[in-house]
């Protein structure tokens, strides 16, 4: 995910490669997070006037809030995942959770597990279709995701929301507008006004009503939708692709591949052997 996003959305990801001794890391306006990524070695790290030697392995994540220096010494090259996160993406989320956001600060962590923390910031620093319609709710589903999760795990003042799930009238307001709007590019936003509420209690209760979250439901949504269409066999498939909320049609394509196993120009060969 290219750095510009660190803007628009408050995350940003970079895969970086770190060369054997002393790197020294100076205190950030923003929170940072560490993920090793790929083969252990033999770690020294001290920050936060603490003192840490470990063996690093992959997945282990070393978190540190903005303000804080620090010194990492590993004894072979290697490469983490680093993800930049703006405060003032947390402070929307505990505002939206309807917490004080000046009572919600973020508490070092190191070599920490953390599956849900590790599993945003690859999908974060998969590489991404430029311009898809997708991208950006994705790109805001996956960043308000980690800013509730450090809020709710790794912040002096944890999230307690209780587990309300959205009304009746909401998952139908909501079922029609993106059954609309497929086409569109829509945003978290967009679907927090729809069903009256915050963008971070959206991302919550969709997943709770749903079982699924925002992007995912509307991907899989987009491509229900241009199989439909597909075995209609009225339209070209790359305009199916533009009409079902895709880029193109190799955008589609790995999106209908992922979710049914079958590619759009498979699904119409299916629909010609039917018929034949």
């Amino acid at each position: 995910m290219s750095a510009n996003w660190l803007d628009s959305i408050g995350v940003s990801v970079e895969r970086r490669h770190i060369t054997a001794g002393l790197t020294r890391v100076p205190a950030s306006l923003y929170h940072r997070l560490g993920i090793h990524d790929g083969p252990p070695v033999n770690a020294d790290c001290r920050c936060d006037g603490r003192r840490h030697i470990r063996v690093q392995s992959d997945g282990d994540i070393d978190i540190v809030p903005a303000g804080l220096d620090g010194e990492w010494e590993d004894d072979a090259d290697c490469t983490i995942l680093r993800l930049w996160v703006s405060p003032s993406l947390l402070r929307k989320a505990a505002e939206d959770l309807e917490l004080d956001p000046d009572r919600v600060s973020l508490i070092p962590r190191f070599q920490h597990r953390d599956a849900g923390i590790e599993h945003i910031a690859r999908a974060l620093a998969a590489p991404s279709t430029p311009n898809a319609p997708t991208d950006r709710l994705v790109a805001e589903s996956l960043g308000s995701a980690l800013a509730i999760r450090l809020i709710d795990g790794y912040s002096r003042l944890s999230a307690l929301s209780a587990r309300q799930t959205l009304s009746t009238r909401q998952r139908d307001r909501l079922i029609f507008y993106i059954e609309s709007h497929l086409d569109h590019d829509l945003s978290l936003a967009d679907l927090a006004e729809v069903a009256g509420i915050s963008v971070s209690h959206l991302k919550v209760l969709f997943r709770r009503s749903f079982g699924l979250p925002v992007h995912q439901y509307v991907i899989r949504r987009r491509v229900d939708h241009a199989a439909g269409l597909l075995m209609q066999g009225e339209l070209p498939i790359s305009q199916i692709a533009l009409s079902a909320g895709f880029a193109h049609q190799s955008h589609l394509a790995h999106a209908m591949k992922r979710l049914l196993g079958v590619t759009p120009a498979g699904l119409v060969r299916k629909r010609k052997e039917a018929a034949a």
